[in-house]
């Protein structure tokens, strides 16, 4: 059985009683075909006899073998599941179970999903974050905190005092630029008019430290301090999120810093982020399947190893949808669900939660895949028409 890991649960309700679902099974899913769940190649299964003590017979394929539970799959208005306990085997994919339980989606999907094959459209140059910086853990990796020191040092000659830290509790100052994400500027200790922000990009300090303003301003004097800088770093994930995570702190003792001082720190706060990001995304520009796709989302078939190492512990990765004859088309996908074959390949469920700054992006995308939706809805209609003959 696959490793089967989902990521976003689907929204479920309208749990039914035992009888609801026997009489749903036999009158909507008598010539019907319901899928296995956490099978590969969407696995089909039948319900070919209900028995007296209310356990059904399922009919699959003769090389799958269960653990001693089965869940499968249909449609009918919304996408539900049963949960199947297998009481006995009675031969190779061929199963006495008894049903546990029911669910039926909140919502229906909201596109209609289909296969591709790798002659019309792959998937390749993916960027991934190589590690997750958790601002709720302060957990920054190793390699992000060398780039910080090194990026201390070389531009320590900016203030007398010149810090680059991460966000940590117990500053109460440190802890508001976090939180607004907005800049302290303190341009003369000697000065209380100088605890009044420039615009609505400053902390306002007189606001925030109330009555003990005039002690602030004190004991800075008191340390020698003429001018005090404190500006937020950003990171920015591949899905576009900012994390507030980092700290520009200057402090000058022999001169007042100017508002283009701050100007300059926050273009270093941004070219600091810059460097991070740079070296915690991997590109990999392998070819890689995509198994099916719709408007929303797509199922991606991973065989590359690199690849695969980081994309198992990654919430989402940037790639290109490249469609035959079409330039490539650049996306965010949020991870759904992951699993793993026997052969050791990783199935991805993505959504596409966001996509490149490249003008009408995703409305090519859309004048893309609408036809392929359409061809094989026509199709489907078809299928069934032979069927009924």
């Amino acid at each position: 059985m696959a490793d089967f890991k989902e990521r976003k649960p689907r929204a479920f309700d309208d749990i039914r009683t035992l009888p609801d679902i026997i009489e749903m099974l036999k009158t909507q899913f008598h010539s019907k075909k319901l899928n296995i769940k956490y099978s590969i190649d969407r696995m089909e299964a039948r319900i070919n006899e209900y028995l007296e003590d209310n356990t059904v017979m399922l009919v699959t394929d003769q090389e799958y073998t269960p653990e001693d539970t089965i869940t499968v799959y249909g449609l009918l208005d919304k996408y539900f599941e049963i949960d199947l306990k297998v009481v006995e085997t009675r031969g190779p994919g061929y199963f006495r179970c008894r049903i546990v339980s029911m669910r039926k989606a909140s919502r229906g999907r909201r596109d209609l999903r289909f296969k591709v094959s790798p002659e019309k459209v792959i998937a390749t140059n993916f960027k991934i974050s190589k590690h997750t910086i958790d601002i709720t853990n302060f957990t920054i990796p190793t390699s992000i905190k060398v780039i910080i020191e090194q990026f201390q040092s070389q531009q320590a000659r900016l203030a007398d005092i010149f810090k680059v830290d991460v966000f940590q509790p117990g500053d109460p100052i440190i802890e508001r630029v976090k939180k607004t994400q907005k800049t302290v500027y303190v341009a003369d200790f000697s000065n209380p008019d100088s605890l009044a922000p420039e615009n609505d990009n400053f902390i306002d300090l007189r606001d925030f430290l109330g009555d003990e303003a005039g002690l602030y301003l004190k004991k800075g004097v008191e340390r020698g301090y003429k001018s005090l800088i404190i500006s937020p770093v950003t990171y920015i994930t591949q899905s576009e999120q900012p994390i507030p995570f980092a700290y520009i702190q200057a402090i000058s003792k022999k001169e007042t810093l100017p508002i283009d001082k701050v100007l300059e720190i926050k273009e270093l706060g941004f070219a600091l982020m810059d460097r991070i990001r740079d070296a915690n995304t991997l590109m990999v520009p392998v070819h890689q399947q995509i198994m099916d796709i719709s408007l929303g989302g797509a199922k991606l078939l991973l065989s590359d190893e690199n690849l695969k190492k980081y994309v198992i512990h990654s919430k989402g990765f940037v790639f290109d949808i490249v469609f035959k004859l079409q330039a490539p088309i650049t996306i965010y996908g949020e991870i759904k669900f992951t699993f793993n074959d026997s052969a050791g390949n990783l199935y991805v469920g993505v959504d596409f939660a966001g996509n490149s700054s490249r003008k009408d992006e995703m409305k090519r995308f859309y004048s893309i895949i609408k036809p392929m939706e359409i061809e094989y809805k026509n199709r489907l209609i078809k299928e069934m028409k032979q069927k009924n003959r």
